[in-house]
């Protein structure tokens, strides 16, 4: 395994983040346990959850997931220190009105969010903690460009957010700060309210990153590298998409897109011509798709960690192995000329 720095927080994570939202939905308490013990005799020491999960998220099993990870912490204490758990509070971005009538980042429904968070998880503490989706409206979740909308509510102001943030990371309920599913202006902002000493500096922003969505090169990595600002990309594989296990129309009956249709980031037009050439580099190169793709996100120089998931002990080793696959100059080329004839797809 290798090890990054988070941000200027001093700490060390894996290259490798176990990701859990299916846990509690696609996965039970046993299995979510069984992969974090795998993760962690793999090198893992970071783990990334939310208070939204599992996903689809429902009503009947909101905060599964949170649980099954504090059941594992509550059999494990004294491991607790071996691992950096992250999880992130819900705001109106995620459009789920069952989370506290809808939610926000405002002090009275991040307090609510991280007192039951900290219950679910059964532990005093919170190693990360971070903003799930912005509360103003924003390019997110397959849109490139801003709609301007000066009568949109803007939701919690920021300064607000931050200094809630604040007085978490003082009472020692959380000790870092991070961003989810942000823009360029939103990561400047909380840097310079940071700045101006109004709260605790942003550790990392956490938004998708793959070979079908590479859309944070565009305004988001030269920021976050000249800002220490670390990327923990999600959504490697696309859903599963560049695995290649959806081509020419095949649906296993166990896979994500095939269960749930609400599922549609990575199922546009484009999506599948892309995915083709990319599963084709990988196959004459000798190479696992899926492995392949995960080197390519974790390889990039901007990347502090790669989230994966998986709903079988089998698939997360080999997206676990994939640290261990370095991409050759000719791959990378291939991959590019892919990326220049069809850019971001699914954004």
């Amino acid at each position: 395994m290798q090890y990054r720095k988070l941000g200027r927080t001093g700490l060390s994570v894996s290259a490798i983040c176990l990701g859990t939202m299916t846990w509690g939905e696609q996965n039970t308490e046993a299995e979510g346990h069984a992969q974090i013990d795998l993760a962690l005799s793999k090198g893992v020491n970071f783990i990334d959850a939310a208070e939204m999960y599992p996903v689809p998220p429902k009503p009947e099993t909101y905060g599964s997931t949170e649980a099954i990870l504090g059941t594992w912490l509550a059999k494990n204490r004294a491991r607790r220190a071996e691992l950096i758990v992250a999880t992130k509070v819900a705001s109106r971005g995620n459009g789920i009105a069952h989370i506290r009538n809808g939610s926000g980042l405002d002090a009275k429904n991040i307090r609510a969010a991280v007192d039951a968070s900290l219950k679910r998880l059964q532990t005093d503490y919170i190693d990360l903690y971070q903003t799930h989706v912005p509360d103003r409206p924003a390019n997110r979740f397959g849109r490139l460009d801003y709609a301007v909308d000066p009568a949109a509510d803007q939701g919690a102001p920021i300064e607000e957010t931050v200094a809630t943030m604040a007085a978490l990371a003082k009472e020692g309920k959380i000790r870092h700060f991070g961003v989810s599913n942000e823009t360029p202006w939103g990561v400047m902002r909380h840097l310079a309210l940071a700045d101006a000493g109004k709260g605790p500096r942003i550790a990392s922003i956490q938004n998708a990153f793959n070979l079908l969505n590479r859309s944070f090169d565009v305004g988001l990595t030269e920021m976050t590298v000249r800002e220490d600002v670390s990327l923990l990309a999600y959504s490697p594989l696309g859903m599963g998409v560049l695995a290649g296990k959806y081509l020419n129309g095949a649906r296993p009956p166990e896979g994500r897109l095939t269960r749930y249709s609400r599922f549609q980031r990575y199922s546009t037009p484009r999506a599948e011509p892309a995915a083709a050439e990319y599963v084709r580099i990988a196959r004459e190169a000798g190479l696992d798709p899926a492995q392949m793709a995960l080197a390519f996100v974790t390889g990039r120089p901007f990347v502090t960690s790669n989230i994966i998931g998986a709903t079988t002990l089998a698939q997360l080793s080999t997206n676990i192995a994939s640290i261990d696959v370095t991409l050759s100059a000719d791959v990378l080329a291939a991959i590019d000329r892919v990326h220049a004839m069809n850019p971001n797809p699914c954004p």
